[in-house]
């Protein structure tokens, strides 16, 4: 039996549950009762231990059981009765001997509610609608990218079937060169300051910017000296911020032959008869599609900041702490899979609590406007969601299959349906401005070659 909802804050109630004494002892044995017909203990066959020895063994952990059984029956039987909306869990703490009446046991369940969410004007609100295009130059771009990663490398001045590298035989950006290197401070090599046979293309920053330096220019078989100063946030903790005396020698000289675009070239990126024609047009539909997902997601971040700012509600707490501890293992998760140890590492809440107040407050605010405008995932939109992920893959039927096979794979299809249908209704009312965005600064390219 439920006392009345005290209401404590906007969101926090609180109701005092209280049940006879007498109920959870009979429960209790009951169950016992049960348990004792499996029951083992020393010098008894199995299921002839004594009561006494049973409700010894196992009485408290049995009496944990019904309380809990009980409690959690009468609170969610008191929500009903009160029509609560619970958000999160309850905590639960026994009430003291005051007040509460002879053989009876009574709780009380602190809580929160869901809030009420208000939806402002959805016309005075301001969208940003991002746009981009693709053009010749951008699959030009690409090309050039594809044919990077299929570069191969020959040895400069050996001819072959692709030339000799040309006349100049002195190390170059692109190239790849293999040297011996060893460093010194103050006259004493150093832990991981000394290679033999080590290979690093010029000009793709993996090597410092000083050893890049003085490795151009060489020939094999010529060696020089130079100082590198170890920059002071240097993953090496040793020699960060040091500076160190290398000798370098170049023992080999690989030039970079890109592949030409032609029909192998094509053929290499699934063009079966090795059309040009369709292999550039099979790109532009790559990168359209690519373009597409990122200037939607552009444009639906506008409109939930639009949303946000519009809308009035209080977030519960406990929705926010459940949604911070999801983060948190994800990123646990994430960290492990990267090869990192995490089983002492301590993630302060902190780092998780906007971003998990801000998915709780929009996931309140999308489910207020998916149900008040009938906003719904159709089976025909999701069937048509899931389709479209099929396209980029080469056996669509298989991609079919992995999200019709699942409920759980097209409950996350319907999730996206869902903020789509949002996007597309708050575009229909609120005050759209077009944005174009350049491709490389979409795609995050800006200052690629």
């Amino acid at each position: 039996m439920a006392t009345a909802v005290e209401t404590l804050s906007k969101l926090e109630r609180r109701i005092t549950l209280t049940f006879p004494m007498a109920d959870v002892q009979a429960e209790v044995e009951k169950r016992l009762k049960v348990r004792a017909r499996t029951a083992k203990a020393p010098g008894f066959r199995t299921g002839k231990v004594p009561m006494k020895m049973v409700a010894a063994q196992y009485g408290y952990q049995v009496e944990t059981e019904v309380l809990n059984d009980k409690v959690g029956r009468a609170f969610n039987d008191a929500a009903v009765e009160n029509n609560l909306r619970v958000a999160g869990y309850p905590k639960i703490e026994p009430k003291t001997s005051e007040g509460v009446a002879d053989g009876a046991l009574a709780f009380d369940a602190t809580f929160e509610v869901y809030p009420e969410v208000v939806i402002g004007d959805l016309t005075a609100a301001e969208v940003e609608k991002t746009t981009s295009a693709v053009s010749d130059v951008e699959i030009d771009k690409t090309i050039d990218i594809l044919r990077k990663q299929r570069v191969h490398f020959h040895v400069k001045g050996e001819q072959g079937a692709h030339g000799d590298g040309g006349a100049d035989q002195t190390a170059q950006n692109g190239d790849r060169a293999t040297v011996d290197f060893v460093g010194k401070i103050d006259g004493v090599e150093f832990q991981g300051g000394k290679a033999d046979d080590y290979a690093f293309v010029l000009g793709e920053g993996r090597m410092l910017p000083e050893f890049e330096t003085a490795t151009i220019g060489l020939k094999v078989g010529e060696s020089k000296t130079f100082p590198l100063a170890f920059p002071e946030d240097y993953h090496g903790k040793d020699v960060a911020g040091k500076t160190a005396e290398f000798t370098i020698t170049l023992k080999k000289l690989e030039w970079a032959h890109l592949p030409e675009v032609d029909a192998e070239f094509a053929k290499s990126l699934g063009i079966e008869d090795g059309d040009l024609t369709k292999m550039r047009e099979d790109i532009k539909r790559n990168l359209e599609r690519e373009v597409s997902a990122r200037t939607k997601a552009k444009t639906k971040d506008s409109v939930m900041d639009a949303l946000i700012k519009v809308s009035e509600l209080e977030v519960p707490k406990a929705l926010v702490e459940q949604d911070v501890e999801r983060l948190a293992e994800m990123a646990r998760q994430d960290m492990t899979q990267r090869g990192m140890d995490v089983k002492n590492m301590q993630l302060p809440k902190e780092l998780f609590t906007a971003q998990a107040e801000r998915r709780v407050r929009l996931g309140l605010i999308l489910a207020d406007v998916v149900k008040n405008n009938k906003l719904e995932a159709t089976e025909e939109q999701v069937k048509a969601q899931v389709e479209d992920f099929a396209q980029s893959y080469e056996d669509p039927q298989q991609v079919l299959k992995y999200y019709f096979s699942d409920r759980r794979r097209l409950a996350e299809v319907e999730a996206l349906v869902l903020e789509e249908n949002v996007v597309n209704y708050v575009l229909g009312k609120a005050k759209v401005t077009d944005k174009s965005v350049p491709f490389d600064a979409l795609m995050g390219n800006q200052g690629q070659a």
